[in-house]
């Protein structure tokens, strides 16, 4: 890297889980956010390569950081943010209105696939696979779904296995309204009710952006005997370690999920990295699931680290791929100096 580059001040924004739980918030309420191991390894890289770190913190630091005058050169963002449909995107809302340069999506790709019924109605007139689906938006919606048993339900807007456990797959239409019920009641948002899938269920990393991204591998998600079945639950992904095994995979049926995966990653013109969920039919046919536009960067227990460690990518090489990738959009996007 040349002088210039070195000079850079790289901010990072995120919501510490910590803060949080001071708060009085539940575990399960702030599963999505990061671990203080995060951000210091994230941190870590970018003093690695020679930039200046500023930590920034979460959307109010951030506009009183902004309101005093602070700007930066980019600004490292995994911020879940808290409340909303938006909160996602809340963050690079308010840098672009500041002309100031983010790593991952922009506002609009990042409320689209928090939104998992959104991003479904999206991907299925692309032509992309996905399980037949209904949300249901109050508890009358429920006698209105027509899906075979058995189906699974999920809040429509949560990640990381949230409001997921093994009561989720219903195969009985008496407990569907139960189920959704409760998941109405207690997050507060819609529920996403789709035709349950019984085959393989993958991960897959992508790395880069428009006709630059690349699917990097896939894992296959194995529950043990001893984990909630049938789920990649709230519950086993706090106990990966025990609950899961990460299997990386690359047979024809595992190459057909990555091709799926990129697809959907152009469709939706996400930015810089990310993990998107599959899962295959009766007929080893993968399906979209979900996509992860935000995904963890925990060096040890996130998915994409995961992955990544597995095909032989440090976390240094994925995090700095991921500033360079934001770099390269911020010198084609954003010509002006921060405002």
């Amino acid at each position: 890297m040349g002088r210039v580059s070195r000079k850079l001040k790289i901010g990072l924004t995120y919501d510490l889980r910590d803060d949080y739980l001071e708060e009085g918030f539940g575990l399960e309420e702030t599963a999505e956010f990061d671990l203080p191991d995060t951000i210091a390894a994230i941190e870590k890289v970018i003093l690695d390569n020679g930039f200046v770190a500023d930590r920034i913190g979460n959307i109010k630091s951030l506009i009183r950081r902004l309101a005093r005058g602070d700007r930066w050169n980019l600004v490292f963002n995994i911020a879940e943010g808290l409340y909303g449909f938006g909160r996602e995107a809340q963050v690079p809302a308010v840098l672009d209105a500041y002309n100031i340069p983010y790593t991952f999506s922009d506002p609009l790709g990042h409320a689209i696939t928090l939104h998992k019924g959104i991003t479904k109605r999206i991907l299925r007139d692309a032509g992309i696979p996905t399980p037949d689906f209904f949300v249901v938006n109050d508890e009358k919606d429920v006698d209105e779904i027509s899906l075979p048993f058995p189906v699974f339900a999920k809040p429509v807007a949560e990640g990381t296995g949230k409001g997921i456990n093994a009561l989720s797959k219903i195969s009985h239409r008496k407990n569907l309204k139960k189920i959704c019920k409760h998941l109405l009641k207690t997050f507060r948002q819609p529920v996403l009710v789709e035709t349950y899938l019984p085959g393989r269920e993958f991960t897959v990393g992508i790395l880069g952006t428009g006709r630059e991204a690349r699917a990097i591998g896939a894992l296959e998600v194995v529950l043990k005997p001893h984990a909630e079945q049938n789920a990649y639950s709230y519950e086993n992904k706090e106990h990966y370690d025990t609950l899961v095994e990460y299997i990386l995979v690359q047979d024809a049926e595992a190459e057909k999920a990555m091709d799926i995966a990129l697809r959907v990653w152009r469709v939706l013109d996400l930015k810089d990295a990310g993990r998107i969920d599959l899962r295959s039919d009766s007929e080893g046919i993968p399906h979209f699931l979900e996509v992860n536009s935000l995904a963890g960067l925990n060096p040890v227990r996130s998915d994409l680290p995961i992955l990544c460690s597995k095909i032989g990518m440090s976390y240094h090489q994925l995090i700095t791929t991921i500033m360079m990738s934001a770099l390269q959009r911020a010198k084609e996007s954003f010509p002006k100096k921060p405002v």
